[in-house]
């Protein structure tokens, strides 16, 4: 059970989350006060009437894009938790271990030699990142009818990860190289991870999903704890080891899948949010990594939506370069603090 300190915490993050999210749907470049926004969502669920333009700006625009950015931010938080607890490896992300390169791939390649948009794109990441997952986790495995992954397995995951994802990336600059200027430019904001494509049906296809693979990761939370011990702790503790780690990798893939296929691989979530969360509540929390991961992507929505047009004459920017760009120098604060602690 989670410590009271750390419940507090978690309570701090959720609250920012609520903060953020009415941010986003209330300021902006177009402000919406708290009464109108109260009076639009009444009339649309009592079917009144409507305030001619910021109704289809609050609904259609604003709020869908805030809803779809927490819960990516959610799915890549809990995705990059996961395999870095499962792992016990910092490196361990969809990022590095080439989930993300594997939808990446899949998607460019159905945007450049198929000419492929919308749902078709998101289904071909979809595919992209669960067909490389497979491939990596029965590299990672060893040899063929072996026992319970070893404790090398999870170096040998993040090795094929980084490999694959290394001849992925020289195949999506292969293709990009002989697409038309066009055609390349849409494939490029795709691959930097961007929330412009919003929509109700998108934030109602990752929801559902979320409802199926939320409860799963709750359910594996406490086998998690035991695995963390180590491989012949938990098997004497009654954990079925091979079983766990492979639930645990296929939810942490699902996760970062259909994330992906919602908004593209919006980069550095998943491998942030897990270790700012440890740090900030005490010790390694999946709610509060899921909280932290809400919170980076709709923090750099905001900022790459409102204040960069502003500082970059009217340039709006994808949430995963703004995202990318602050990745460097947070994982460099990880490392400091890290090596300081260690000294």
């Amino acid at each position: 059970m989670l410590r009271r300190p750390r419940l507090g915490r978690t309570a701090w993050l959720a609250f920012a989350v609520v903060v953020l999210l009415a941010v986003s749907v209330l300021l902006g470049s177009y402000t919406v006060t708290v009464p109108d926004f109260l009076r639009i969502v009444t009339a649309q669920l009592t079917g009144g009437k409507r305030i001619p333009g910021a109704s289809f700006i609050v609904l259609e625009t604003k709020l869908p894009r805030a809803v779809l950015g927490a819960m990516i931010g959610v799915a890549f938080g809990l995705s990059g938790a996961l395999f870095q607890r499962m792992l016990r490896n910092p490196l361990a992300s969809p990022d590095i271990i080439g989930i993300s390169s594997g939808a990446s791939a899949a998607a460019v390649t159905a945007i450049t030699a198929f000419g492929a948009s919308g749902a078709a794109v998101s289904g071909a990441a979809l595919a992209g990142a669960l067909g490389v997952a497979a491939l990596i986790y029965a590299i990672s495995r060893g040899r063929p009818g072996g026992a319970n992954p070893s404790r090398g397995a999870g170096n040998r995951l993040i090795l094929a990860g980084i490999g694959i994802a290394a001849a992925l990336g020289a195949v999506v600059n292969f293709l990009l190289t002989r697409a038309d200027i066009r055609t390349a430019a849409e494939a490029l904001v795709w691959l930097n991870g961007s929330l412009n494509p919003a929509s109700w049906d998108r934030a109602g296809v990752l929801g559902a999903a979320l409802l199926v693979l939320v409860p799963g990761v709750a359910a594996l939370a406490g086998p998690l704890r035991i695995l963390e011990l180590g491989d012949d702790a938990a098997a004497a503790l009654g954990v079925r080891v091979g079983l766990t780690r492979l639930a645990v990798v296929m939810t942490a893939v699902a996760l970062a899948a259909v994330a992906t296929a919602a908004a593209g691989p919006v980069a550095f979530v998943a491998f942030l949010a897990g270790p700012i969360a440890r740090r900030f509540t005490g010790g390694p929390s999946l709610p509060a990594s899921a909280l932290l991961g809400a919170l980076i992507v709709l923090a750099a929505d905001y900022f790459a939506s409102n204040v960069a047009p502003l500082l970059l004459a009217g340039t709006v920017l994808p949430v995963g370069v703004v995202t990318g760009a602050l990745g460097a120098p947070f994982l460099l604060w990880l490392l400091v603090t890290a090596n300081r602690k260690d000294a």
